[in-house]
């Protein structure tokens, strides 16, 4: 597990990425250090110094693809990708199916369409999001006072740009 009592390195993200999703990457900076997105769960926010903005969560509890989506959502981002784990590079697309053939054994996958929601149960812990967008500027974390369930960690302008 990657989340430490004390607060994260560069060096440590860095190795802990390469280790488990097999990126290497650089840290330039990091917005949002441990916040807690779960319970029993914690998110580090962080840019590289090819200005990608990552989302790391990992925690104590069991988390699938369908869960970080959510968490995600709630904390205010708008993930581009979600990175599968090291040397696995269809890895949802593979659970999808195996999940998909265990619910409906005499039938094969026809399309994409009869994989959407399998994917979203396959297990992702720890997991890595690539950030398109932060939505309005704030990253939110969980806090079981607030009203809503959530409130504001960070502030932080982010729009990733696509360039051909």
């Amino acid at each position: 597990m990657f989340i430490m009592t004390a607060h994260n390195s560069d060096k440590q993200i860095s190795s802990f990425v390469k280790a488990n999703f097999g990126m290497s990457i650089e840290v330039d900076a990091i917005i949002a250090d441990q916040i807690p997105v779960g319970r029993a769960l914690q998110s580090t926010v962080f840019l590289t110094k090819k200005k990608q903005l990552l989302c790391l969560i990992d925690g104590q509890s069991k988390l699938l693809l369908s869960d970080v989506q959510r968490i995600i959502a709630r904390m205010g981002l708008k993930a581009e990708l979600y990175m599968p784990p090291k040397g696995q590079p269809h890895y949802f697309d593979d659970i999808g199916r195996e999940l998909f053939r265990d619910v409906f054994p005499g039938r094969s996958v026809s399309s994409e369409q009869d994989l959407i929601f399998y994917r979203t149960l396959a297990p992702y812990k720890p997991a890595l999001v690539l950030v398109g967008e932060i939505k309005d500027g704030h990253i939110y974390q969980f806090d079981s006072d607030a009203r809503s369930g959530w409130r504001v960690a960070a502030k932080f302008a982010y729009r990733r740009i696509k360039t051909s």
